[in-house]
């Protein structure tokens, strides 16, 4: 097969092997899974605080500013799932690209923000069984027994069972959201009112922090890797993954909505004030009891849970897979794809791109033996599905299945789990605190700024590069996010 066209170089994707584009495929509602996985694990406990307090301060005012928020977001996912589908590469074959740099930055970070969020993950899902069973077991324990259930859980299920339960508690958040939005009685015309941009007097920094951490982690970054995981493995499936993305974070926009509601409805016009951190929810169920009674504040406290576990399961399903693939790069034994076999063609639509090594990189796995990596996808362990007629989609599947089996994939898993435990039971270490605030608020700017570069250069097929929209938002995205990494910085208890 010959190269052809300015853009077909080493950073290029493979055609199929007969030449022609892979085949497009037409996305339907059977087809959304990965986006409410990035969408559901990127909102959790916290955000529900900010958007409560939102409306607690401001009414309606930001309401605007929620919705912005969500537009980010489609765009850093979108643009995520658009380079592992039109390049044959994860992300991390990209941030290594730029440089030994980003593979200096992201070891660091995965260790230190993972040691501290898996405390913070366990905590926040564990404030609502607490409180919904009073005096059972110490809050302490109820976090040690979250952290185990999300462990056992993501160790011994594949992709397709994951992202089941991740769908069923996404339905529950939802719903139980929606419910208080409509039981608490909004106000349509100053809904509405609230979506033209509007900054009141000091709430500059509050409402960039709003557009920019409603569903806004790491998370983001692995929604390429559960776009493998679910078996989208070139530039074919580019229309169902951007469906996918919208409707997820379409679902995002309305469960945020609501719960700026109730904020306004149900603590702005009472003047009500939230504790800070995870626990002001639970002075909102208070609040929920006193006015509409237990079993609406029981309900509100499902949904809590629902939010909460679906970050913690989602981290520890999609980064522990983004630390398998940068195992299996550290180390050389393999594209970290783990989605794409050499030569499955991922080229833009005239099927022209082409890397100057013969293909798409190869499907290595890392620790995974090719035994494992060639068991069937459905062959009893809950792995993903196979996508009926399409070999290398079925593949791509099974090389994901078998990187969730990985070494590096369950020392991770330990480690989010293990040692975060001492944290619940110690305070937390100052030097510790300020390396995981620094990391931390340096990775969104960190991922628009990256996904900027890999889009806009010969890395990504000229096909699937940044259009001026993209371009646009990706830049609003780097720039607010190196704000807010300013502001969070500064914050730090130096």
């Amino acid at each position: 097969m010959t190269r052809t066209g300015p853009d077909s170089g080493r950073h290029g994707t493979a055609a199929a092997a007969d030449g022609a584009p892979p085949p497009v495929r037409h996305g339907g509602w059977r087809h959304i899974g990965p986006g409410i996985v990035v969408a559901a694990t990127g909102v959790g406990a916290g955000d529900l605080v900010a958007t409560l307090v939102a409306g607690s301060e401001y009414g309606y005012t930001l309401m605007w500013a929620a919705v912005l928020g969500c537009l980010v977001k489609i765009s850093l996912a979108e643009a995520a799932g658009r380079w592992h589908l039109a390049t044959g590469r994860t992300l991390f074959e990209g941030w290594r690209s730029l440089g030994a740099w980003t593979t200096g930055y992201f070891a660091v970070y995965v260790v230190v923000w993972g040691f501290v969020y898996g405390a913070a993950a366990m905590s926040s899902s564990a404030l609502p069984l607490a409180a919904l069973f009073p005096g059972v077991m110490d809050l302490k324990v109820w976090a040690v027994l979250t952290g185990l259930t999300g462990l056992v859980f993501v160790w011994f299920n594949r992709y397709a069972v994951f992202e089941k339960v991740m769908t069923v508690l996404v339905g529950v958040m939802f719903t139980v959201t929606v419910y208080l939005a409509v039981r608490v009685g909004p106000r349509l015309d100053e809904a509405f009112a609230g979506l033209a941009p509007a900054l009141p007097d000091g709430s500059l920094l509050y409402t960039l922090g709003l557009v920019g951490g409603v569903g806004g982690t790491i998370t983001l970054a692995a929604y390429g890797y559960w776009v493998n995981a679910k078996g989208w493995t070139d530039s074919g499936w580019m229309r169902v993954m951007r469906l996918d993305n919208r409707v997820a974070y379409l679902t995002t926009g309305v469960f945020v909505v609501a719960m700026l509601v109730v904020g306004a409805e149900l603590l702005h016009s009472s003047s009500v004030a939230l504790a800070s951190g995870d626990k002001g929810l639970l002075d909102l169920g208070e609040v929920l009891a006193a006015r509409y009674g237990e079993a609406t504040a029981d309900l509100f406290l499902v949904g809590f849970f629902a939010t909460s576990f679906t970050s913690l399961i989602g981290v520890w399903h999609g980064v522990s897979l983004m630390v398998a693939d940068f195992v299996a790069h550290y180390r050389g034994g393999g594209s970290g794809r783990g989605a794409a076999d050499a030569g499955a063609g991922a080229g833009g639509p005239e099927g022209e791109h082409r890397t100057e090594d013969g293909g798409a990189a190869a499907a290595g796995s890392g620790d995974v033996s090719p035994e494992s990596a060639g068991r069937a996808p459905g062959g009893g362990d809950g792995g993903p599905e196979p996508v009926a007629g399409d070999g290398r989609a079925a593949r791509g599947a099974r090389a994901v299945a078998a990187r969730e089996r990985s070494r590096p994939f369950r020392l991770y898993l330990l480690w989010l789990t293990f040692p975060p435990i001492s944290l619940l039971f110690l305070d937390q270490p100052f030097a510790l605190v300020i390396g995981y605030g620094v990391l931390g608020a340096f990775f969104m700017p960190f991922l628009a700024v990256t996904l900027l570069w890999l889009l806009n250069t010969d890395r990504t097929p000229h096909a699937w590069r940044n259009g001026p929209v993209s371009n646009v938002m990706l830049a609003a995205a780097g720039l607010l996010f190196l704000v807010l990494c300013v502001q969070q910085v500064r914050d730090l208890p130096w």
